[in-house]
């Protein structure tokens, strides 16, 4: 009877000691929000397989869409700052050309005319280019109520000649003009 007590009392402690009360998926694909079309005010992607979500304090996410005479610009970032308390940047941004809904834009250098996307760390900023590019896709647009969402991977390489990978990135913002 004792060995059957033990055993029970052991392979409880066990159980105990194995649950795992947190409930973040493991996959990181599942950590990312929701492709959500809503003004959610939402923004995450994978930063070199990583997943990156804006952080808290002032201005970790923000978006604008404006038209200045007759010349539309759109930008929309999420901040974070990682464990060695660098801030992190994710941002894409559209350079006098006006959004069009279920639109798909090749991400290109930081130039007017295009659409760029946007690594920073520290106080260095890296953009796409024509041999690192990558793609913006706008899944939703309305100047109405003043929501955008979209999805968008590109890649971006550091001064150090490091490739950073965005992958499966995706937001839903509610925009200022």
């Amino acid at each position: 009877m004792k060995r059957i007590t033990y055993i029970l009392f052991t392979a409880f402690i066990l159980s105990i000691s194995c649950d795992n009360d947190d409930d973040t998926p493991q996959d990181p694909l599942d950590q990312l929000p929701a492709a959500t079309q809503i003004g959610a005010n939402t923004f995450g992607c994978l930063l070199d397989g990583e997943v990156f979500l804006p952080g808290q304090g002032n201005l970790t996410l923000d978006a604008v869409y404006q038209n200045i005479n007759g010349e539309f610009f759109f930008s929309v970032q999420g901040n974070k700052r990682n464990t060695e308390n660098d801030l992190l940047r994710i941002g894409l941004a559209t350079l006098n050309f006006e959004l069009q809904e279920n639109a798909a834009y090749q991400l290109l250098e930081n130039q007017n005319g295009n659409a760029t996307g946007a690594y920073f760390i520290r106080t260095e900023m890296y953009y796409t280019s024509v041999q690192n590019s990558g793609e913006l896709t706008i899944t939703h647009l309305d100047e109405e109520n003043q929501t955008v969402s979209g999805t968008f991977w590109f890649d971006v390489q550091d001064q150090e000649d490091v490739l950073h990978e965005i992958r499966e990135g995706r937001f839903d913002m509610q925009y200022t003009q």
